[in-house]
């Protein structure tokens, strides 16, 4: 039973399922025996005995196991992760054991400039110098990577700068290469990401390089000294991106990119653990369906487009679809040579045609699939562009060329399936749902963040929606001023249902950090995922929360209703 066994700590081992497609396993804090059951899962992964398992992401003392839901018997899963948790407790030595390093030590050039650095050493009572003397004494350790690619947590900090909480008020932007302390770590940021540190210099120091493997510099277990440096000035910026080359035909050349084009095919696989999301379409079933429209493998590169599209002129004849929401057909505006296209159809476009989607503001996102599929360059097994780390191409700019491959004959039809539309995502309950404590005069906290309408506020995007209630009443305001629990940072999934302490909802996207320390309440059902995809600022969001029969049932009706969505063979040859 979860929460029956117990390493030779005393730590618990607690193993419960995140949403429909990952198990969570908590190990009380001990890193140690987090790294070895993570080394047992990923040897049963890598030799083929957890068929459909696509990551092993570890936290600070967790493990969190993540599956294709199609592919991979969940509540099976669970037991097998159980049973190598038993094991691990049986052996004492290796479970005892707390991730001891033994590889060189690491030193790492900072420049003690930072802008939190004096207000720190005041209210740990100390001027500027002592701190940083204190820090630069200490041998760190690398208890896992996650957050971002390379993004490495560092512990056996001092007990007075490890008491030190995060900042109240996360900063929308940290810049790459700071260095920071926060919520019993220290870290370096590879990239420019938001970020709750306290901020106290900067190094120059390359952390992440998706060209060359290992590609982070650090790795779990390392041994880190942050040594002292006035030479270190700020990182190198990355080079300018290079326009897309299109060598050859066929080819679409980019006239005007529209608000946010991005390619996108079904994401990375197996490298959460440096850190690296999955990305990938943020409504992954349009992609999927415009693909068999053209005659492409169901993963082929598209270009995924918000709010308004791009126009693309056609180098040799090519087919083309363009899928919005496959519930609200007709939504999406589209033109070839200045003239009204069906959205959802093959459209043949000729050497020199203009392809242009206007406006998909009312479902927020839609897809371009081209026959042949996008051939921008692979990064880490995928093509995808991602907001949070920026590996791809990131944001088609006009000039870009994009190669195709060869291709397929197209089919004929797409059978909009209908839908109800967005307004309900249907959630299964997260690991943080039951230990909430119910409310002395009222529903639970979980029950009561879950209950009413929540609205999609602008500031969201593909790393993840922020809701909020309307009227801008918070979940602090339903729920009185009970204060969340402290949960470890732990491997998180898209769907997940994030609380963090300002009173918001966060639902993760595709590009969302690989670890995270807010409790979970809900995580989507695997089903909706798509809907997250076509959920605009403003609008309305209700939650319903359902079970696992449930969303195994959900899941298999989405899966039939895509595989019978296209049919027939297209007629002719485009131009």
């Amino acid at each position: 039973m979860p929460g029956a066994l117990r390493l030779v700590t005393g730590a618990p081992v607690v193993v419960r399922l995140l949403g429909d497609a990952a198990v969570l396993v908590d190990l009380g804090g001990e890193v140690g025996a987090a790294h070895r059951l993570a080394s047992l899962a990923q040897a049963a992964r890598d030799g083929g005995r957890w068929p459909g398992v696509e990551e092993v992401i570890v936290g600070f003392g967790t493990v969190t196991v993540v599956a294709e839901p199609l592919g991979a018997d969940l509540e099976a899963l669970r037991g097998e992760v159980l049973d190598l948790a038993a094991a691990l407790v049986r052996d004492e030595g290796e479970a005892a054991v707390s991730c001891r390093a033994t590889s060189a030590l690491r030193e790492i050039p900072v420049r003690f400039d930072g802008p939190d650095l004096e207000e720190l050493s005041a209210t740990l009572g100390c001027e500027p110098p002592e701190l940083v003397a204190e820090l630069a004494a200490c041998e760190l350790r690398v208890a896992f990577v996650g957050f971002s690619p390379g993004f490495a947590y560092l512990v056996d900090l001092p007990p007075e700068l490890a008491a030190v909480p995060r900042r109240s008020r996360p900063r929308p932007m940290v810049p790459a290469g700071s260095v920071g302390v926060g919520g019993g770590f220290a870290g370096i940021y590879p990239q420019a990401t938001p970020g709750g540190w306290h901020l106290l210099g900067r190094t120059s120091a390359v952390l992440f390089d998706p060209e060359r493997a290992p590609f982070a510099l650090l790795s779990p277990g390392q041994r880190v000294r942050l040594a002292p440096s006035e030479d270190e000035g700020d990182p190198l910026p990355p080079p300018a991106r290079p326009p897309l080359a299109a060598r050859g035909r066929p080819a679409l050349i980019v006239e005007e990119p529209g608000a946010c084009s991005l390619v996108q095919d079904l994401g990375r696989r197996g490298v959460a653990g440096l850190g690296v999301p999955r990305a990938g379409a943020a409504d992954p079933l349009s992609l999927r369906v415009a693909n068999r429209l053209v005659g492409n493998p169901e993963g082929d590169a598209g270009v995924e487009v918000t709010g308004r599209g791009p126009r693309l002129r056609a180098v040799g004849g090519a087919h083309v679809a363009v899928v919005g929401d496959l519930g609200r057909p007709g939504a999406v505006e589209v033109r070839v040579d200045g003239r009204p296209a069906p959205e959802g159809q093959v459209l043949p476009v000729a050497d020199g045609q203009m392809l242009e989607v206007a406006d998909v503001a009312s479902v927020a996102r839609a897809v371009v699939a081209v026959s042949g599929g996008v051939e921008t360059p692979s990064v880490l097994g995928s093509r995808s562009s991602d907001l949070l780390c920026r590996l791809g191409p990131g944001p088609l700019r006009a000039g870009d060329g994009l190669a195709l491959g060869p291709p397929r004959p197209p089919r004929a039809r797409l059978r909009f399936p209908g839908d109800d539309g967005p307004a309900t995502l249907r959630v299964l309950p997260g690991p943080d749902f039951a230990p909430l404590s119910p409310m002395p005069d009222g529903p639970s906290w979980a029950a009561s963040a879950l209950a009413g309408e929540w609205r999609v506020d602008p500031r969201s995007n593909r790393i993840g929606l922020r809701l909020v209630a309307p009227g801008d009443e918070h979940v602090g305001g339903r729920t009185g001023s009970m204060a969340l629990p402290s949960v470890p940072s732990r491997g998180m999934v898209t769907g997940a249902v994030q609380c963090p302490t300002g009173g918001e909802l966060v639902v993760l996207g595709p590009d969302h950090a690989t670890v995270g320390g807010y409790p979970v309440v809900a995580v989507v059902c695997s089903a909706d995922l798509f809907r997250l995809g076509h959920l605009a600022p403003g609008s309305v969001v209700r939650f319903a929360l359902i079970g696992r029969s449930e969303a195994a049932t959900a899941l298999a009706r989405r899966e039939a209703s895509v595989r019978s969505a296209v049919d027939g063979w297209y007629p002719t040859r485009a131009g």
